[in-house]
């Protein structure tokens, strides 16, 4: 199997793992030196955390705040031999009860088999009742 193969296998698995709300094959399927950027915050790449410990939080924070957070109909493109993305519709609803749906984008930059960076991208829509 090729790199690009591998990567889009890895995709698959992270993206069904993101769905079954499973951190550990999350991670498992991370570099141990990562980075996630956020679809909102502080920074030109919205809210920066990085390392295991910090990634693996605010990965977490994604089902604390929407319990049945799901990323449906994904797509994937590998752009190059370290670099992907992937598409999606986002779908959840959160604590207060607001209902999002969202089309998404998550750009990949690999470091070897794993996911080094995450950086999303949503379609900035409110929540509905």
């Amino acid at each position: 199997m090729d790199k690009r193969q591998k990567m889009l296998e890895t995709l698959k698995k992270y993206i069904q793992a993101w769905n079954d709300h499973d951190i550990d094959t999350i991670m498992s399927l991370t570099a141990d030196e990562c980075a996630f950027y956020t679809i909102a915050g502080e920074t030109e790449q919205g809210t920066v955390h990085e390392g295991r410990e910090q990634v693996r939080a605010a990965f977490q924070a994604a089902w604390t705040n929407i319990p049945n957070a799901a990323w449906l109909d994904p797509e994937f493109f590998i752009l190059d031999d370290n670099r992907a993305m992937n598409t999606s519709l986002f779908r959840g609803t959160d604590l207060e009860g607001g209902k999002h749906e969202a089309r998404m984008v998550d750009l990949y930059t690999f470091s070897g088999d794993k996911i080094a960076i995450k950086s999303a991208y949503r379609k900035n829509r409110p929540a509905v009742k």
